[in-house]
């Protein structure tokens, strides 16, 4: 497939190749006719792009605050990295899609290959999305009508919060894209419009529709426009669809209305308000999310739940129908949207004149019809390279941040040759493999692991399929590399055990091993050498100020994520067994009890292990600590010494003869060195995490986590 993306770093928009996505149980796979590049939204994007790192700043304060936290926690030079990363990283481009369907998951019900449909999928030829986020387009309703869907259903969602009644005097603020389509329903329903915006080519199509009109630009005050218009009542509603940094539309609605009247943000403004607009009239003010109830919600968009309709009448995909049916019987009709067409290959151009002339409302891009090269699981990235005997050669499952930004370039590093990058979706790993120079992308796993110049098998995926990817690559004589963690149940660590065990007992000499990163960083790798010299048992302390994740993060979610313990605590489980150097013999964990405040409690839990040596530790997992304070501080106590680690930069050292610290410049956590010792395990054949400490690990992590899931 080939898909529009923006980047960040440099605002520049390209058409990148990729192979076609997976489709999931829930998942509809559509060969795009026709997409909407919506004005106000991507304009938006792509000019921010084109700021400076200083400009983009100035638009996300709350990012800059963030920044600065982690340069006092991380380093600057750890932050630099990372803030260059995430910029570096394109976003798809596009919500708004018509196309046929040529493939359903598992799971679905009510769409069928050869279904015409509308969808959020972005600008792609081939597009992957959730079925409650799509709708069948109606025979009558065309496709270049039915790509302004998604926008409109945008406008429908601010209307539902308005709730307004027949004959009701309602202003849109922003006569673009949306606020026309806005302008339209509410019409529709019964209510006298007012339209307010600087641009009159918009408001000449407003009032074509039958909406009344305001154009500052010539002089008019909107506040004084509304009241007329209101018949010196107040407005009963204001619906505001501009895109400004200017705190002037909500102000202005709010002098506009009547007492207890309604103001509904649906586009972007400034928000510095006077109380006094607001108090005296006791007005309702509430901003709009996208098209509707299920937005944002992983249960709603990722696993296909429904909310019901008895209960939400109206949700994202119920939107997109009832957008529909307005289109059907014509009382919303775009032929006036529509400021220009371009062939999907011009694309880019297309953009280039959205940024340049302010004036545009819908920009349709036309997809090819032609089948051939438009679904293809493997592409090339590079030519076919001619590997050496006995070179580690790998395969990488799963593209997304971690592996991107911290994996794949350690790989790299450690003199991998880069095979094969696979991901799910496509984009992700076309782009990532591309920038590394791997010679394919692919979002095949079978096809990946039945490629025999490939003996190196690394595992990056969401924490439920390592398991079963990992016996699968060593089924297929792969050597495995897992991040973390190894597996979420004791089934699954089963399945891995013996799929390692009849590997080697059919003459496989597969390696396998988890990125347990921490023991390999080097301020570790010196407090190991510090203890070697002590015969006594050791106490640990460890502290994991973790910071906090919503409830509904998938890594929150113990069938997908497995939860943090099993998906984080696990690093300093296994480091504790590392610098303990002996096998644990005894484990337990409380957590913070049930209460009305927090919504997990599980990440917020003191782990304590015993070893076979004396040595016992204290491990605290804890979401809610203070950002600014250390993320990681490991404390050591044995033979009247101590040992102290704040965030793998400061080491200090109390009553050790000949050695009191060692500082680095920046932040290192042994990932690097991770996939190095691995790679060098196979070529020596000595493994750099001994199998059984993996397994031993795995089951404590997991007795653990399901024993504070049971308190």
């Amino acid at each position: 497939m080939k898909q529009i993306v923006q980047y960040f770093s440099t605002g520049e928009t390209k058409i990148v190749a990729a192979p076609d996505p997976m489709v999931g149980p829930n998942d509809v796979l559509v060969r795009t006719s026709t997409s909407l590049i919506s004005a106000g939204t991507e304009r938006m994007l792509v000019d921010f792009g084109k700021a400076s790192l200083f400009q983009k700043a100035l638009k996300q304060p709350e990012r800059v605050a963030d920044v600065l936290n982690k340069v006092k926690t991380d380093g600057l030079l750890t932050t630099v990295d990372a803030v260059r990363s995430k910029l570096g990283q394109p976003i798809p481009l596009g919500y708004s899609s018509v196309g046929i369907v040529i493939d359903t998951g598992a799971s679905v019900a009510g769409f069928a290959v050869g279904d015409r449909v509308v969808s959020n999928g972005p600008h792609a030829d081939v597009v992957r999305v959730p079925q409650t986020l799509c709708a069948p387009i109606p025979d009558s309703v065309s496709n270049d009508t039915a790509a302004f869907v998604v926008v409109g259903s945008i406008g429908l969602q601010g209307i539902r919060l308005a709730q307004p009644t027949l004959g009701e005097a309602i202003v849109v603020t922003g006569a673009g894209l949306v606020g026309l389509l806005t302008i339209q329903l509410l019409i529709a329903q019964g209510c006298r419009v007012l339209a307010i915006d600087f641009d009159q080519s918009k408001l000449d199509i407003a009032k074509e529709y039958g909406a009344e009109i305001c154009n500052p630009a010539n002089g008019e005050d909107p506040v004084s426009a509304g009241m007329a218009f209101s018949r010196g009542r107040g407005v009963d509603a204001v619906i505001i669809t501009a895109s400004t940094d200017l705190t002037d539309p909500v102000t202005e609605a709010a002098q506009m209305s009547r007492k207890r009247g309604r103001i509904v943000l649906v586009g972007v403004t400034g928000l510095n308000l006077n109380r006094s607009d607001f108090y005296e009239k006791e007005l309702t003010f509430q901003v709009s999310c996208s098209y509707g109830p299920g937005r944002y919600d992983p249960e709603y968009e990722e696993k296909g739940h429904d909310y019901p309709a008895a209960f939400v009448r109206w949700t994202e995909g119920r939107n997109f129908e009832a957008m529909l049916d307005m289109m059907e019987r014509k009382s919303v009709c775009i032929d006036k949207l529509i400021s220009s067409r371009f062939a999907f290959e011009s694309a880019v151009e297309a953009y280039g004149q959205l940024t340049s002339d302010k004036s545009s409302l819908g920009m349709l891009l036309d997809y090819p019809q032609a089948e051939e090269d438009r679904v293809c699981k493997t592409i090339p990235l590079r030519q076919v390279e001619q590997y050496s005997q006995g070179a580690a050669v790998v395969g990488f499952i799963g593209a997304g941040n971690y592996a991107s930004r911290i994996l794949i370039p350690a790989f790299q590093k450690a003199d991998a040759k880069l095979d094969t990058i696979v991901s799910s979706g496509g984009l992700s790993g076309s782009i990532s493999g591309a920038k590394a120079g791997f010679v394919k992308a692919s979002s095949d796993v079978d096809e990946m692991l039945a490629n025999d110049a490939i003996n190196v098998a690394v595992i990056a995926t969401r924490h439920d399929s390592h398991a079963g990817m990992a016996v699968k690559a060593l089924n297929a004589g792969k050597h495995v590399f897992i991040e973390k963690p190894l597996a979420l149940t004791q089934s699954e660590v089963s399945a891995v055990e013996e799929a390692f065990s009849q590997s080697h007992k059919s003459g496989s000499s597969a390696h396998l091993m988890v990125g347990y990163n921490r023991r390999f960083a080097p301020q570790i790798q010196k407090i190991k050498s510090l203890l070697e010299q002590v015969s006594e048992p050791k106490s640990f302390l460890m502290v994991m100020n973790a910071g906090a994740i919503p409830a509904a993060h998938w890594t929150q979610d113990t069938t997908v994520g497995g939860g943090r313990i099993i998906g984080e605590a696990c690093h300093f489980i296994d480091l504790m067994r590392f610098l303990a150097d002996s096998p644990i013999v005894s484990s337990q964990g409380r957590r913070m009890g049930k209460n009305q405040v927090t919504e997990v409690e599980s990440d917020k839990a003191s782990i304590t292990l015993g070893f076979e040596d004396g040595s016992f530790g204290t491990i605290m997992y804890l979401a809610n600590g203070a950002t600014s304070f250390p993320k990681e501080r490991i404390e050591i106590f044995t033979a009247g010494r101590t040992l102290q680690l704040d965030n793998f930069r400061s080491l200090k050292a109390f009553g050790w003869p000949g050695f009191s610290k060692m500082n680095l410049s920046r932040q290192n956590k042994g990932q690097q060195n991770c996939p190095r010792a691995f790679l060098q395990s196979i070529a020596n054949g000595t493994p750099a995490i001994p199998v059984d400490q993996i397994f031993e690990v795995a089951r404590v992590t997991i007795d653990i986590a399901n024993s504070l899931r049971d308190q």
